[in-house]
């Protein structure tokens, strides 16, 4: 199977020719190359522009392989070692500090905190630029006296004087807009060099595609985005020659095995699943299960949402059709494995049978760490993985009787068009009654079964966006319809 990403900006990784940075962004001595370069100085880098350009266009540190102009992700580059691209790479990078400029999108939630514990470490190396956050105005503005933002967001629009009134009191001196016309600013405000995506659900669509348009690389933290919205997102990413780094776990682990690999040397993609909070419960048990039991996750410290989706395994379902779109495989190459160690983040076999994994503790910071860094390495003082102390690796098969969202999941991605937008919204609206509790775990996947049911008359190969967000809707008003009707609640 030959691999075929439809986004710009997945490359071969630098390699023995690439840099390794430090903390500080500074390339130690032995970091260039195999020439035995000296380190380089730093001072400020002038532009986004100037940065972009040493970020990806010294092509001889991070060959960059463009899909929009018929390459493929992983594909192997050949990477030119000798002195004349020495010097040019030395030009590229003499003077300036890699210093990369961050607005965060969902910075109060799980992935936005632990994405600032990351910039907290290095302030050398990242900066931040924008927050956005959905209502919490006492943490947004910890962060905004911490990090120092040129415009912040609240996207409930009831808090904004609140939060106004509390970022002056702080002697924050920013910008402040608020409800989704705000967010949507802050994505596409000033010389960003990223934007990572940690609004949680289709609300992070539009931001998403704001900042795209805006022609800011993407550190993709939301899978919705591609989910319900791959087939408007991926032409936009080659029009604007925009970078989308996964910063999942799954799909990080992915990325990082595919690099500099052929690419027609893929055979299978495989997603390995923690199991969730039911992983060791029998299927005639999940008839007792509980609000508090779906948010005890055995491995991951994450939010509400996405911990009762690993519950579900629809979070691996909706993974399965987040790697078909930033990978190409087939759904039919796109294996799912339950490994309770969570040590294994996912793996890709290739042809000759051989199989490459990607392993490390399950610890959201350091996907997060490599797509914001990427084609970088930081070095950070996490704790090293010790196989050692982590002994058996186990993996088995999931039991489809007792995740049947997986395999829903799988339908409507083989559907495809605008099934996948569907199957999202419907698992959101889902899953936030079950937190409610108006319907019980074991309704999740019937109103997520009943709805798609109903949306095939509807179903749509090329949804255009208002498309999107119109299935998006109907699928909502489907699925509360059914649970006002007593229908699918248990």
């Amino acid at each position: 199977m030959a691999f075929a990403p439809a986004f710009v900006g997945v490359a071969a990784a630098p390699s023995a020719a690439g840099l390794r940075r430090s903390c500080t962004w500074t390339p130690p001595a032995r970091s260039v190359a195999t020439s035995g370069a000296s380190a380089l100085p730093t001072t400020a880098l002038p532009s986004r522009a100037a940065r972009r350009r040493c970020y990806h266009d010294a092509a001889t540190a991070a060959p960059r392989m463009a899909a929009a102009t018929g390459a493929v992700t992983g594909a192997a580059a050949p990477v030119n070692t000798d002195a004349s691209a020495r010097q040019t790479l030395e030009r590229a990078l003499s003077g300036v500090t890699l210093t990369k400029k961050i607005t965060l999108l969902g910075s109060t939630g799980s992935i936005g905190t632990q994405t600032l514990d990351i910039v907290a470490a290095c302030p050398s190396a990242f900066s931040i630029v924008g927050l956005a956050a959905g209502g919490n105005v006492d943490l947004l503005v910890e962060q905004a006296v911490q990090f120092r933002p040129a415009i912040v967001a609240i996207r409930d629009e009831s808090k904004y004087g609140a939060l106004r009134a509390a970022l002056a009191d702080a002697g924050v001196q920013c910008e402040v807009v608020a409800g989704e016309a705000g967010v949507v600013a802050v994505a596409a405000f000033g010389d960003a060099d990223i934007v990572v995506t940690g609004i949680v659900g289709v609300a992070g669509l539009q931001p998403t595609l704001a900042a795209i348009r805006s022609g800011k690389d993407i550190a993709l933290a939301n899978k919705e985005t591609l989910i319900a919205g791959g087939p408007v997102v991926l032409p936009l990413l080659k029009e604007h020659g925009v970078t989308m780094t996964p910063a999942d776990s799954e799909h990080s682990a992915i990325f990082q095995c595919l690099q500099g690999a052929p690419a027609d040397s893929l055979s299978k993609v495989i997603l390995t699943a923690s199991g969730g909070a039911f992983r060791d419960w029998e299927a005639k048990d999940l008839s007792k299960v509980t609000l508090s039991d779906a948010l005890k996750h055995p491995n991951w410290s994450m939010g509400a949402k996405i911990t009762i989706d690993s519950a579900t395994l629809m979070n691996k379902g909706l993974e399965v059709i987040e790697a078909h779109y930033l990978f190409g495989a087939s759904y039919d190459d796109i294996e799912i494995v339950v490994h309770p160690q969570s040590i294994v983040h996912s793996m890709v076999e290739m042809q000759d049978t051989s199989v490459i994994a990607q392993l490390g503790w399950p610890d959201m910071r350091l996907p997060l760490l490599y797509a914001i860094a990427w084609p970088s390495r930081v070095a950070m003082p996490y704790e090293r993985l010790d196989l050692v102390k982590v002994g058996a690796l186990t993996f088995r098969a999931p039991d489809h009787e007792k995740y049947p969202c997986m395999g829903l999941a799988y339908e409507a991605g083989r559907l495809g068009g605008s099934a996948t937008a569907v199957i999202n919204a419907a698992n959101e609206a889902a899953v936030e009654l079950f937190r409610q509790e108006k319907v019980h775990y074991l309704g999740i996947p019937k109103l997520i079964e009943a709805t798609l049911d109903a949306h095939r008359s509807d179903w749509s190969a090329t949804p255009s966006l208002d498309d999107i967000v119109a299935f998006d809707q109907q699928a909502r008003t489907i699925v509360n319809g059914f649970v006002d009707a007593g229908k699918f609640i248990s």
